[in-house]
């Protein structure tokens, strides 16, 4: 049986004949429930909606042309209530491009600036056309174009994995291969992205977060410092919703844009690896007063966009506007738009940048209850798939750990990457938290989900990391003390300046070994720790074979080897992949660490921390080594499930104990990130080393034990 995707059109309209003439077009009324154009086997549907609108005109460009060859003002009897529908009879979707105006009336202090000159971009767009080669600036506004909305999809179930049994790999599309050292045909699209693969199956992921994929303009605050042009290179302004970002296909689709996309999560998928969005709700490409005008601004500024009580533009994005998310317009469009991912793309999953502000109500206050929140989290479209918030906004409103719709959102864990950053690196007095950190965050999570299998809500909530595009790659964690955001223009004064890094004696590069070494050891501990901890660990693309920005913490607008893959660093780390690849293996080796089990047969409680000796429970709040434990019986294997992770930071060994097991139970090393004297960080089951009870904790380093039946 074969499944499409493909848009029902209903039997009625198959046969209509037009009713009318516009600008020597024949029309007739069309499909008001239907936002956006849609191909029909007659013409072409357009609908579209403006509150305040007074008059809507359809725009009929020649591919590429700056002036419409047509313009077709929509009757009044093509409107019912707000929305605007028109069938074009006679249309080849393949020769035309697409826009509105929208004329109204013009009072900025209420919120309305109508412009009836203004090319506007149907916010229901499902392709923007002109944007197909990276970094080309293309003058007059935004068209878009009529897609075919049809792909195989096979007989594809959708994915039944929990957010705890994802390890999910954060990239960037055109970054993750761009670099000439790649090796792929495709570089900086979706099909080279496809052809790494391979590589992330080796690697042992089975998740991929893409950063922004929807259509966005690279060049719309294009600068050049020093000689060298920098460009929206994240692309967290986004210009249309529903349409993907032509500059990531490597050829051209007219109105079969998407295909590319498609074919790239399809592979995943037979391949085993989910994909998630990063989605901005939060604001717009439009910018504030001072921006451009190509979209929401034209149909309806103040419906769309938070503002002031004298009509300027809210800023909790930080980025010019915050769209007015818990609107009724605004809730059915970002509503839609998820649902129309969700099943014309198959996405599994969807990480909201800045989503506190999705809580917070038309003149900013945050909501009890968001309307936004609720809607999405109990929505039947969307009930399997993650949705994961990054719970803070530039408003200063902040929600780790009490984001509202919780036991069904999960959250970016900012604690834990705050502790565990400090921890790792010395900072004892943080030795509470990271503990919390490592055994779940129970603190901010903790609590029973009566709805979620009988299991601890924590398991799904949080998202462990400590590295993410917004920050220090993890070798500039351990290779600079300060960010160097010099070539960013701004003097240095963008980026955090809370790192919690530390350059291990040098600032930058060095050629002392012992450094070098050092540096090293501090991945592979972050690393050991995070996929130890129980949560969904994340991590940034390029992590795992020490990729470097240069101690450049906010590389949003650097197209170049600031921000692309070296991936001649593979082959050069590749003892730092190995130990990668080996410890996300271990944690999906062991469910325990990921979830709740049955009590473990052997009487160890099912998760704790522990002091330097095991049978101490209790650490001090700047205690210098911690342990955790994690113990339950796996049904599967049919045995227990014990891990004992101990984590020392502090520069001198320390001696430790491990909780004692009855015969025939004993530990075993399983990973020493000091590594032994043959070179080895990491050992297989048949190489473990067994430890009856005391074992030497080297200097900042990071050992994890499994205890299992001794043979």
């Amino acid at each position: 049986m074969k499944l499409y995707t493909q848009t029902y059109v209903p039997e009625i309209h198959m046969s209509l004949t037009p009713m009318a003439e516009i600008e020597g077009f024949p029309v007739r009324p069309g499909l008001f429930d239907v936002h956006g154009a849609m191909m029909l086997p007659v013409g072409v549907n357009f609908t579209v909606h403006t509150q305040y609108g007074i008059s809507c005109t359809l725009l009929l460009f020649h591919r590429d042309a700056q002036e419409p060859f047509a313009r077709l003002p929509f009757p009044d009897a093509y409107r019912i209530g707000d929305v605007y529908s028109m069938i074009v009879f006679g249309l080849d979707i393949e020769e035309f491009e697409y826009a509105y105006q929208i004329d109204g009336p013009y009072d900025p202090q209420n919120g309305l600036v109508f412009d009836p000159d203004a090319v506007l971009l149907d916010p229901y767009a499902r392709s923007v056309a002109g944007r197909r080669f990276w970094g080309d600036k293309k003058a007059g506004g935004y068209h878009a174009r009529v897609v075919r909305d049809v792909f195989d999809w096979g007989a594809m179930p959708q994915s039944t994995r929990t957010m705890s049994d994802l390890v999910i790999y954060e990239l960037h599309v055109r970054g993750f291969t761009y670099h000439p050292s790649s090796g792929v045909r495709h570089r900086g699209t979706f099909a080279g992205l496809a052809e790494k693969i391979p590589y992330l199956k080796e690697l042992g992921i089975n998740a991929v977060e893409l950063m922004p994929i929807f259509e966005f303009d690279e060049t719309m605050n294009s600068r050049e410092i020093d000689g060298r042009v920098l460009l929206d290179y994240w692309g967290y302004n986004t210009v249309g919703f529903f349409a993907p970002n032509t500059s990531y296909i490597s050829a051209d689709e007219y109105n079969h844009e998407g295909t590319e996309l498609k074919e790239l999560i399809k592979a995943f998928h037979d391949n085993g690896i989910e994909v998630i969005l990063d989605v901005v709700f939060n604001h717009t490409a439009e910018g504030n007063e001072k921006g451009a005008t190509f979209c929401f601004k034209g149909f309806d500024n103040k419906v769309y966009y938070m503002l002031t009580p004298d009509g300027n533009y809210y800023n909790f994005s930080g980025c010019g506007n915050t769209l007015n998310c818990n609107h009724p317009i605004v809730r059915l469009l970002i509503l839609e738009c998820l649902r129309y991912w969700t099943v014309s793309y198959r996405i599994d999953g969807f990480r909201f940048d800045l989503a506190s502000i999705l809580g917070r109500n038309e003149d900013g206050s945050p909501l009890n209850n968001p309307p936004l929140l609720e809607l999405l989290a109990s929505d039947p479209v969307l009930r399997n798939v993650k949705l994961i918030a990054e719970a803070w906004d530039a408003g200063g409103m902040y929600q780790v750990g009490k984001f509202p719709a919780s036991r069904r959102w999960a959250e970016w864990n900012g604690r834990y990457r705050d502790s565990l950053r400090a921890y790792l690196k010395g900072d004892f007095w943080y030795a509470w938290d990271a503990a919390w950190s490592i055994s779940g965050s129970g603190d901010l999570y903790g609590g029973y989900d009566s709805d979620n299998n009988n299991n601890y809500a924590g398991y799904n909530s949080c998202v462990n990391f400590l590295t993410c595009h917004d920050g220090f790659t993890l070798y500039d964690l351990y290779s600079y003390n300060q960010k160097h955001n010099e070539d960013n223009g701004w003097d240095s004064t963008d980026g955090s300046d809370d790192n919690r890094s530390w350059n291990c004696g040098c600032e930058g590069e060095t050629d002392d070994l012992e450094i070098q070494k050092l540096r090293l050891r501090m991945m592979r501990n972050a690393c050991a720790v995070l996929m130890c901890s129980r949560g969904t660990p994340m991590f940034l693309a390029g992590d795992e074979f020490a990729n470097s920005q240069s101690g450049n913490n906010n590389a949003y607008c650097q197209d170049n080897e600031i921000s692309w893959l070296d991936w001649n660093l593979l082959e050069k780390n590749r003892e730092l992949f190995a130990f990668f690849k080996f410890m996300i293996d271990y944690r999906f080796r062991h469910p325990v660490i990921r979830k709740k089990l049955p009590d473990a047969v052997c009487g160890m409680d099912p998760i704790h921390t522990h002091n330097t000796n095991a049978e101490d429970m209790t650490i001090p709040k700047d205690a210098k080594t911690l342990c955790v434990s994690f113990a339950g019986y796996d049904p599967d294997a049919e045995k227990d499930d014990l891990v004992y992770v101990s984590v020392n930071p502090y520069w001198e060994n320390v001696s430790i104990t491990l909780p004692r097991l009855n015969p025939p139970y004993a530990w075993f090393l399983s990973v020493n990130t000091w590594g032994d004297e043959r070179g080895r960080f990491c050992y297989p089951e048949d190489e473990e080393v067994r430890i009856d009870h005391e074992f030497i904790l080297r200097p900042r380093s990071v050992a994890v034990f499994t205890g299992r039946v001794s043979v």
